[in-house]
């Protein structure tokens, strides 16, 4: 993972917390980085080493299968810690984000001998750099070079009246390629068009996501994350996607829907923050027709596929009959003293 502060001096800062447990100031600066990325694991910057603490270090230690240990006291109890050296960082990274984790990058600005000339207890500044999950990966080392990697946004449009079916907007984005898409679907569709994509990440409103009709499906996809309903804001989707793109009106992408353009808007933001300050290249949102492809639902690909197996297994039979009857043939002929091909 390419960082932008690689610095691994060791740091001469106190321990996250004393015998007495009064918080040290290296240990408040890390609840206030953690109380600002409270749904992510925090790779907190230490020298040479991202140490987690608290549930992190718990959930990490499980999950990567390293030793859990500790270090100091918060409010007189021991505070957990595990870590992972620095040059290693994608490996372990990879594995996190497989398991459907979320990560915080947070690294050191300054190095740590600017800190010690603001006085002996000055901490290193840091922050977070990157926020790394499913569907936001740009390293070459943590994708998979063989299928796409989408971030999947999914809007709903709000019905005006009680028998109308609900109609949604996916968007999504592979921010390593650049590819943009939208299309609209209702809400039978929905699962089709999502096995289809195969995201690996989706991105819905926290309304959404505690639909009550819809909670039975979320649950059975790998990595569903909702998002505050300001990132799905209908009423702002139109200057957050071309702000993003620096034109001055959305007819630059054509007659797109609001709901599509919601979709859009919510994808472009995610992005931005979980990039922090970094502005991928995208490719402006290109409408996919919904003629042009044939959604299929999973149970339906999973028998398609078992189908044509089965063909080639056949073919393949009737390929080895075939061969061992001109074998068994031609030791006829031998036996026979005749040419394998008669004048």
């Amino acid at each position: 993972m390419a960082l932008t502060h690689p610095i691994g001096m060791p740091e001469p800062e106190p321990p996250p917390g004393d015998g007495n447990g009064r918080v040290t100031p290296v240990m408040e600066q890390y609840i206030e980085i953690k109380a600002a990325n409270p749904d992510c694991l925090l790779f907190y910057r230490m020298g040479d080493f991202y140490e987690l603490f608290f549930e992190d270090a718990e959930t990490a230690s499980r999950a990567l299968g390293i030793v859990l240990t500790k270090r100091g006291k918060h409010h007189g109890q021991d505070i957990p810690m595990c870590g992972v050296p620095v040059i290693r960082a994608d490996e372990y990274l990879h594995r996190l984000i497989a398991l459907g984790h979320r990560v915080a990058v947070c690294e050191q600005l300054e190095d740590p001998t600017e800190a010690r000339k603001r006085g002996s207890k000055s901490v290193v500044r840091r922050d977070v750099v990157r926020l790394v999950t499913p569907g936001t990966l740009t390293e070459d080392t943590l994708l998979d070079a063989k299928r796409n990697n989408y971030l999947l946004a999914v809007a709903r449009a709000r019905l005006s009246s009680a028998g109308e079916d609900a109609r949604f907007a996916l968007a999504w984005i592979d921010i390593s390629t650049g590819e943009f898409r939208i299309t609209e679907c209702d809400r039978l569709s929905l699962p089709a068009e999502i096995a289809r994509l195969e995201p690996s990440e989706i991105i819905v409103s926290d309304a959404l996501y505690a639909d009550a009709d819809l909670v039975p499906y979320w649950r059975t996809l790998p990595a569903v994350t909702p998002l505050t309903r300001d990132v799905f804001d209908s009423a702002s989707a139109e200057r957050r996607l071309t702000s993003f793109f620096a034109v001055a009106t959305s007819e630059a992408f054509g007659a797109l829907t609001r709901l599509e353009l919601t979709a859009a808007a919510a994808c472009v933001t995610y992005v931005e923050r979980t990039q922090i300050g970094k502005r991928p290249p995208l490719s402006p949102p290109l409408r996919e027709a919904a003629s042009a492809t044939m959604a299929i639902d999973q149970a339906t690909r999973l028998t398609w596929v078992a189908h044509n197996l089965e063909r080639v297994a056949d073919h393949a039979t009737n390929i080895a009959e075939d061969v061992i009857f001109w074998i068994k043939g031609a030791d006829v002929r031998h036996h026979f003293g005749m040419n394998a091909v008669q004048p």
